[in-house]
């Protein structure tokens, strides 16, 4: 940690929201200011790729001067009136639950940025791919950022148009289809979500989420939050997505652009279940609890069918696309996520923090490894891909396919991995969730959870075995290995996925206190 002044803290993390946006605007401009290429298309995604960096640096400088000895304190505060008929203000905090997702938002899109520089996917002009790009991470920045219920709902609902543009202008077969499937799905969810918003914030007299969080229900009536619950959680739910308003999902992520489904999955997904941890867990407390058995339910409902879906994705002539296998994984993974949270409990709900931020990262590092299969072979289908070059992966492109081996396993859980704390303490979580819940049934949602890991660990090894073993045929065509824009794009993801595995404590250390303050009562 250093030492950095209140003010300068306040800065950075208004710079982080709003710094994208300008970027934004300044990218549609005839020439990127202060920025040269050899062509216009050149000098817009490097102007792209400065501005992520910049919101880059000073989210980790602002995770540096992050007070770690209080991670449940509310910290970087900005709180100034905004709209004082409805008090609505502007309200910007950050706290060790908020923190990680920030710098993962900001890293994993720079990295998308600077893949794009390399790699732009072929669609329109570049100037409208960046500034939808800039615009997408504003959104997601900001609804990690903001604690006043009305700007979540803005900037919940800001991403949505620059994903709708990125998945039908720059995406591949069925991209319109599956673009106004996402929209259609995720606005009426969040129609519901805002009624509840609005519930909340007019009972209470306040939609300040710290406030709100304080209170800890006591001005909500219990009728009230259930009816709260209900609607922001099918909002919270689809964005999530939870099994069974995840179908937009597979065909979004077929559909979408490399950097695409790299953001849909690494950032976009924990959107939801961030609103869950943030909003109702502490404003609607009992309302939650009496919610709390069918979350879990369908949390692993949505682990099973997930991953056998993969399996069955994942059969020799089942026509399995390797990105829509990994979406569907998704929904298998954001289940632990979904059951960690309700058990609520410290140990649960860490674990679903945890798991957030390992999915992010390993996720992003697979749909980036099958975005560049598919620039090489032509085809993320499983039977393609191992009848020609795929099958032979580790003899013709060695680092390639031992990459793609490593997120695997990561994915599904090895031990000394990121993937392993998150899914292991939402199970630890389940075996003794919060007093009031029924202990039987979730020991039941552990054992199928469980045995949802065994499953997961299954398709992903049918997978490398059939993607990267086999013999070389002698008429495949060359296969390049890890170029130079990958390996810089690709090593972040890998190092903190170790990094993770190997010292949970650098994420847990900050989660753990915020989230024991969080479920006594709010955030100071």
């Amino acid at each position: 940690m250093i030492d950095i002044n209140e003010s300068v803290m306040q800065f950075l993390l208004a710079f982080v929201v709003v710094g994208p946006l300008l970027g934004a605007a300044a990218a549609l401009l005839p020439a990127p200011p202060g920025l040269k290429g050899k062509s216009p298309e050149q000098a817009v995604l490097r102007h792209g790729v400065t501005v992520t960096g910049a919101v880059l640096i000073a989210a980790i400088v602002l995770a540096l001067g992050f007070d770690h000895d209080q991670p449940s304190k509310m910290q970087a505060s900005t709180d100034i009136s905004w709209i004082p008929a409805l008090d609505v203000r502007l309200h910007l905090g950050i706290d060790g639950i908020s923190l990680p997702l920030l710098v993962l938002t900001a890293l994993l899109t720079f990295l998308c940025a600077l893949y794009s520089y390399f790699k732009m996917p072929s669609g329109p002009t570049p100037k409208a791919f960046v500034a939808l790009l800039l615009v997408l991470e504003s959104g997601t920045l900001a609804t990690f950022a903001v604690l006043d219920l009305l700007l979540f709902f803005l900037a919940f609902e800001m991403v949505l148009i620059p994903m709708y543009f990125l998945i039908a202008r720059w995406g591949g077969e069925g991209r319109a289809a599956a673009a106004w499937k996402f929209i259609l799905f995720t606005l009426l969810g969040s129609v519901v979500m805002l009624l509840g918003l609005l519930l909340i914030g007019i009972k209470a007299g306040t939609f300040d989420m710290v406030a709100l969080a304080t209170d800890n229900g006591r001005s909500l009536t219990a009728s009230v939050q259930v009816i709260a619950v209900l609607a922001i959680g099918i909002g919270l739910a689809v964005k999530t997505p939870m099994w069974p308003l995840h179908s937009w999902l597979p065909d979004a992520h077929t559909a979408a652009p490399t950097v695409g489904s790299v953001l849909l999955a690494g950032v976009l997904l924990k959107m939801g279940t961030y609103g869950f941890v943030r909003i109702l867990l502490p404003i609607t407390p009992d309302g939650f609890a009496d919610f709390a058995p069918y979350l879990a339910a369908f949390a692993v409902v949505g682990i099973i069918y997930g991953s056998l879906a993969c399996l069955a994705l994942a059969k020799r002539g089942a026509k399995g696309d390797l990105k829509r296998l990994i979406a569907y994984s998704s929904v298998g993974h954001m289940g632990f996520v979904l059951l960690g949270i309700a058990t609520m409990t410290p140990t649960g709900v860490n674990g679903a923090l945890f798991a957030n931020i390992a999915h992010g990262l390993i996720t992003g590092l697979l749909f980036f490894l099958v975005g560049a299969l598919k620039d090489r072979t032509g085809t993320t289908d499983l039977d393609a891909l191992a009848e020609t070059t795929g099958a032979a992966l580790y003899g013709k492109a060695p680092r390639f396919g031992g990459l793609l081996a490593f997120a695997a396993v990561a994915s599904l859980g090895l031990p000394g991995l990121a993937g392993f704390w998150g899914e292991m303490l939402a199970l630890f979580g389940a075996f003794n969730p919060a007093p009031g819940l029924s202990r039987p049934a979730f020991l039941t949602f552990m054992a199928i959870g469980a045995f949802g890991t065994l499953l997961t660990a299954a398709y992903l090894l049918v997978v490398v075995r059939r993607v990267c073993m086999g013999a070389v045929p002698q008429e495949a065509p060359k296969l390049a290995d890890i170029q130079t824009y990958e390996f810089a794009a690709w090593t972040p993801l890998v190092a903190l996925t170790v990094v993770a595995g190997l010292w949970p404590k650098v994420l847990l250390g900050l989660t753990d206190p915020a989230v024991q303050q969080l479920l006594a009562g709010g955030t100071r």
